[in-house]
């Protein structure tokens, strides 16, 4: 695994990466895996740097949800950052790949005693929370069609490469539908030639023509992101205050 290669760690100045990199391990994200599910404790926070990880919720006996997906941007495991132990969604693998994993009670003392640490990831928990808000407000008011090749774009943000593996039942547990409601707009994007998909296999085949079928939700998604980012890239500069502790 290279020395980094996570953007919430490649933001911080080189003597706070190496510090928090000191008590991260390398681990394998295998697809399916569960990381943590609702209500258990955090024991560990993962800075995906290839795999992809999806947040999912299920309420009423209902199939699962997903309200947010993590790849290399982002990081699982924000609740410590609020000073909450314990997890509000399950973390399901996506996509496999390397990440870094560090013990829960380590992170919790890199918080306490970097400032700049505390600003870069406070940033990321605001942009997951209005990336959320827009998911609900998609969930209700667009298309099946539209919301698949958003969730597309972003996978294939995270997965970096123009093909990747998933079925019918999982994209409509995802997106909160039938199967033949996947099955319909998934055969609408591909007879526009926008994807190819078979047995599971899902290649992006025009990048261009998927984002202008996409909903809004994906540019305003990417564009909450770059702002907020740019504004925690910034305070990374900033002089570390005094410790805090925090319980």
């Amino acid at each position: 695994m290279a020395p980094a290669e996570n953007h919430l760690i490649d933001l911080l100045p080189q003597a706070e990466q190496q510090r928090l990199l000191g008590v991260c391990e390398p681990v394998q994200l295998v697809m399916g895996e569960v990381l943590c599910d609702r209500g258990d404790p955090v024991r560990h926070v993962y800075f995906p740097v290839e795999g992809f990880i999806c947040l999912v919720t299920r309420i009423d006996g209902h199939p699962s949800l997903e309200v947010g997906m993590v790849g290399r941007e982002g990081m699982v495991g924000a609740a410590l950052i609020l000073g909450v132990n314990k997890v509000p969604l399950r973390a399901l693998v996506q996509g496999p790949g390397a990440a870094w994993r560090v013990d829960g009670t380590a992170f919790k003392r890199e918080l306490a005693l970097s400032t700049v640490l505390r600003r870069v990831l406070q940033r990321f928990v605001y942009v997951r929370l209005a990336q959320m808000v827009a998911s609900a407000a998609c969930l209700r008011f667009h298309l099946i069609e539209p919301r698949l090749a958003r969730w597309l774009l972003m996978s294939q943000d995270r997965a970096h490469a123009e093909q990747f593996h998933v079925t019918h039942e999982f994209l409509a547990c995802m997106l909160g539908v039938r199967r033949v409601g996947v099955t319909a707009a998934a055969g609408a994007l591909q007879r526009k030639g926008l994807i190819s998909y078979h047995r599971g296999e899902i290649r992006v085949l025009d990048r261009r023509g998927l984002e202008q079928a996409a909903c809004s939700c994906y540019a305003s998604d990417t564009a909450t992101y770059r702002e907020h980012m740019k504004v925690a890239e910034r305070t990374a500069t900033v002089t570390c205050e005094d410790p805090v502790t925090i319980e």
